[in-house]
């Protein structure tokens, strides 16, 4: 019986904390959301899907696949292609296919000519991405700054910046980037807001 009442009880808070947390008007959520970078929604759907056609359509592809290591990504249409291919006719197939999809305002071409990196390089790099983005949040100077805002890439410890920032903003990044271990070169491909 004391189980049962303890079941109960659970239960019922989770239901009146479930009811609390529901929105009466769905607009409303979206309204009160902070907003974690200067993009507006449509933009960052539109990145979304540049970033998944691409790389469905790079993947498609048998001899990019096998013989290549690319990361495909897309700040306010501005697209990175990142990674490792075998040689300068795959590395042009590569552009050639990105450079179609539909939204895509800018190419930055930083494929390198290069065997495809192993598990060990890939997972230095996401501690590398990992360290700055929890460096990032320290930072609580700047108005309006929210590291949200800041898309870190890295491939073979080469970290690529994106994001729409303040000058000043985009100074401290900077700055912070290169104080991180393992950084060997910072690439920024911010957008300057003023």
């Amino acid at each position: 019986m004391k189980k049962l009442f303890l079941l109960f009880l659970l239960l019922n808070t989770l239901l009146i904390v479930a009811c609390s947390s529901v929105a009466t008007n769905p607009d409303s959520l979206v309204e009160q959301t902070p907003k974690p970078d200067r993009r507006s929604h449509e933009a960052i759907s539109i990145d979304k899907v540049i970033e998944t056609e691409a790389t469905a359509e790079l993947n498609s592809d048998d001899e990019i696949a096998s013989q290549s290591h690319v990361t495909i990504n897309t700040y306010n249409g501005a697209t990175l292609i990142s990674g490792e291919t075998a040689n300068e006719s795959l590395k042009n197939k590569i552009v050639s296919i990105v450079q179609v999809i539909p939204n895509i305002t800018l190419i930055h071409d930083n494929l390198i000519i290069a065997p495809p990196s192993d598990a060990n390089s890939r997972a230095n790099d996401q501690l590398i991405t990992d360290t700055i983005k929890t460096s990032l949040v320290q930072i609580k100077s700047l108005p309006d700054f929210d590291p949200a805002m800041i898309k870190v890439v890295t491939e073979n410890g080469t970290v690529f910046l994106m994001g729409i920032v303040r000058r000043a903003e985009g100074a401290i990044v900077i700055k912070i980037t290169r104080l991180q271990p393992g950084v060997k070169q910072i690439i920024t491909l911010f957008e300057y807001a003023d």
